[in-house]
């Protein structure tokens, strides 16, 4: 799946029970495919597209990105070998492994 179609899909693949109580905002700066915000609030989830003040920020290459949301590469891996930037709220990031 590409980047675009995976933000196009997040909102219905989002299960209300794996994001209950989350109440963050983020930002995915994808590059060269693009930029995403994401918001999830009331286990409900809402994407646009460009750049909006976020609890946590995402940098990462498209190439690194689709392996993370095809599960082919482990997010703290890429993280820790910095293939995937985090700024921010570290605590709010880590609350995304429920939508991965």
């Amino acid at each position: 799946m590409d980047v675009r179609a995976f933000f196009e899909s997040l909102p219905g693949k989002a299960d209300p029970a794996d994001i209950a109580g989350i109440d963050n905002t983020y930002c995915f700066i994808v590059d060269p495919a693009g930029t995403w915000n994401v918001t999830i609030r009331d286990g409900q989830v809402t994407v646009g597209e460009g750049e909006a003040p976020a609890d946590a920020t995402f940098r990462v290459s498209a190439e690194t990105f689709e392996k993370l949301a095809n599960g082919k590469q482990n997010p703290m891996m890429a993280y820790m070998t910095g293939k995937l930037k985090v700024d921010g709220d570290l605590g709010a990031a880590t609350k995304l492994q429920h939508l991965f």
